[in-house]
């Protein structure tokens, strides 16, 4: 085998990776993650996690990254 048949053979096998990728992409069973993952930029930590049910069902008890940002004087809480 010659090198202009391995590259052709390593085109080939290039593109329709590719092609894969992009059928992947672009597939409608992937278009609900996708389009969560690209809402994640604008979505609040609060509502990330009452999605996900980490939320401390009492109000009591505040997150522990409040009190960690008061004991060092951040003033932007």
């Amino acid at each position: 085998m010659d090198m202009g048949t391995f590259r052709g053979i390593l085109t080939l096998l290039l593109l329709i990776g590719f092609l894969g990728i992009a059928w992947w992409a672009y597939s409608k069973r992937r278009k609900t993650d996708f389009e969560e993952a690209a809402n994640l930029p604008f979505a609040d930590d609060d509502d990330e996690l009452q999605n996900r049910g980490a939320r401390p069902s009492s109000n009591k008890e505040a997150p522990r990254h409040d009190a960690s940002r008061k004991d060092k004087g951040d003033k932007n809480t």
